[in-house]
């Protein structure tokens, strides 16, 4: 976050100059006016008046202008900080998506950024020149001076504790608008199952108590903050008054002449105004520290060391060495010291019951997600040591859900490569090979309008079965070493399942080496090893045929039937 507001650095220092002269400039109608109560009407100069009106004019105009140019510096820093750390903070998004601040990165740095071109940011700029107007002040007359400066001291401790009162609502009120605003996306990821099961009004019911509660702290910090503010304008506003009427005794007494007392209103007001707006912003500012906390927290998770040397392509032999996940709790275990080698061409199965752990081992070896403990190595290199951009290419993974995107389905096969600048005849070829490789083109050539039909977000637009169709081409698509796939058949039929079977044969004799997480039995004619686990552990790990020797029930003998009958039952 500070590297990247260094960029910004000769924009913020170029607007707190032009603040400076901005600020020198509202000096102007206070000098204005003493010339003109105390050389213009006791003379009866009308050119003096003149002379000076224009002078006044000339200075309020270039003012004008100034601040026009600072606020367009602040524009111009927003934009530039946008495009340092958009990016950034995108990536680190998706480096870490679990992260609390995740989803509401772009949310929260968009504030922060608007922020940073808004009045708060502006009165903090102005409010240096507050003793500068308090020092005028005293050289008016010290009493004139002692009343700014008591007035500026009542509305810093207002400031202070508008801080204290707010602070803690706000940041509650922050929480619970992340949380609300996230409850918000996964509903409408989910709609189409709301509507089919009737839980649209309760879901709305339960998203109106996330929003009253939202709506409660907010509430709370609003009310709090209003009060100061009333105060504030209360204090600047009676200061003002006081000043005209210390300003008519001291005339009265000969010690300030009459154009002194409304240039001491004028200057006790324009020293008072920047703390005012201060308050008045206070929320806003705060809201934009706690953002810059938050986002800086979850770029320092992502911090990205240097780019590691580059490694040759992978056969595909994969080890997987004592590799341990901890629950969210951190008091047990997901996976527990699994221990695995399989050689390049190898086509492996991981079946068990449900909640063994399989489709979180097909992550950590797809490079999905990271392991707490152990190693997974492909071709003797650790995961780690690769460039993750690298190891994408020769890694392919099916999730349980396709996560197709919304774009062509050309564009979500070549995962999105087009983006970069890569050749697009050369994307199209590796495209229609991962298709044919998969058994989808024909599939995807009787959509309208074929590899160029566009999918809507989340994938909308393709049946289940033909999502995963889909999928598994992008997973083969630039022949990775590595086939990662997680019930890759969930949702096919039996022409879907002797495709996939016919493409995971075909993908074997090219020497690849093929990790299947499934539940049915379908694939087993190519499938060379079988690991079984449960609870979180290896159970079972071997040859395909010894495994299932040992996993595969004995039928019960009819009655009457001979044992070899039985044993062909078997």
């Amino acid at each position: 976050m500070r590297a990247a507001f260094a960029r910004c650095r000769r924009h913020v220092a170029a607007a707190a100059g032009f603040s400076a002269l901005v600020n020198l400039l509202y000096i102007a109608p206070t000098l204005y006016m003493l010339q003109v109560y105390d050389r213009v009407v006791p003379t009866q100069g009308e050119l003096t008046l003149l002379f000076l009106t224009l002078i006044l004019l000339f200075g309020l105009v270039t003012l004008s202008l100034l601040d026009r140019v600072r606020s367009r510096l602040l524009v111009r820093a927003g934009v530039l900080l946008d495009a340092v750390l958009a990016p950034t903070l995108l990536d680190a998004t998706l480096r870490r998506p679990d992260a609390p601040t995740a989803r509401a990165a772009l949310r929260e740095f968009d504030a922060l950024r608007v922020t940073l071109t808004g009045p708060g940011i502006l009165a903090l700029f102005d409010a240096p020149w507050t003793p500068i107007y308090v020092l005028l002040c005293f050289l008016i007359h010290p009493w004139l001076g002692v009343l700014a400066l008591v007035g500026g001291g009542v509305l810093a401790a207002i400031a202070w504790r508008n801080e204290r009162a707010t602070r803690g609502a706000l940041e509650k009120a922050q929480s619970a608008a992340t949380g609300a605003y996230a409850a918000q996306e996964a509903l409408l990821g989910g709609a189409d199952a709301v509507r089919a099961l009737g839980m649209r009004r309760a879901m709305v019911s339960r998203q109106l108590r996330a929003r009253e509660a939202m709506m409660t702290q907010q509430t709370d910090a609003g009310f709090a903050a209003g009060n100061y503010l009333t105060a504030s304008k209360f204090v600047r506003l009676a200061l003002q008054s006081l000043a005209l009427g210390t300003g008519a005794l001291l005339a009265i007494d000969n010690k300030i002449s009459g154009g002194a007392i409304f240039a001491a209103s004028f200057l006790i007001a324009r020293a008072l105004s920047p703390i005012e707006q201060l308050i008045g912003s206070w929320r806003s500012l705060v809201l934009a520290r706690d953002s810059w906390l938050r986002l800086d927290r979850l770029l320092a998770g992502s911090v990205v060391t240097a780019e590691p040397t580059r490694l040759p392509a992978p056969r595909g032999d994969l080890v997987v060495e004592g590799v341990t996940l901890f629950n969210d709790t951190r008091d047990g275990t997901i996976l527990s010291d699994i221990s695995l080698r399989i050689a390049a061409g190898e086509v492996v199965a991981i079946v068990g019951p449900s909640g063994a752990g399989k489709s979180t081992l097909a992550r950590i070896v797809a490079a999905a997600s990271v392991a707490d403990r152990g190693l997974v190595r492909l071709d003797g290199a650790a995961l780690g040591d690769w460039d993750p951009e690298q190891l994408a290419r020769h890694i392919g993974y099916l999730p349980q859900e396709p996560s197709l995107f919304a774009g062509t389905i050309k564009e979500n096969i070549a995962r999105f490569r087009g983006e970069l600048g890569e050749d697009a005849a050369e994307l199209d070829a590796a495209v229609i090979a991962a298709a044919e490789m998969a058994r989808a083109r024909e599939l995807i050539q009787h959509l309208k309008g074929g590899f160029d039909y566009t999918l809507r977000p989340g994938g909308g637009g393709l049946s289940a079965g033909q999502a995963q169709r889909v999928a598994l081409a992008r997973a083969m698509f630039g022949d990775p070493a590595l086939l990662v796939l997680d019930e890759p058949n969930a949702h096919l039929d039996s022409e879907g399942d002797q495709a996939l079977v016919a493409a995971i044969d075909h993908y074997k004799k090219q020497g690849h080496t093929v990790l299947i997480v499934s539940h049915k039995l379908s694939i087993l004619p190519v499938v060379d090893k079988l690991v079984v686990m449960r609870g979180g552990r290896v159970e079972l790990f071997g040859p395909r045929d010894e495994v299932l020797a040992k996993i595969a029930p004995p039928r019960p003998r009819p009655v009457g039937a001979p044992v070899g009958q039985q044993v062909a039952n078997a």
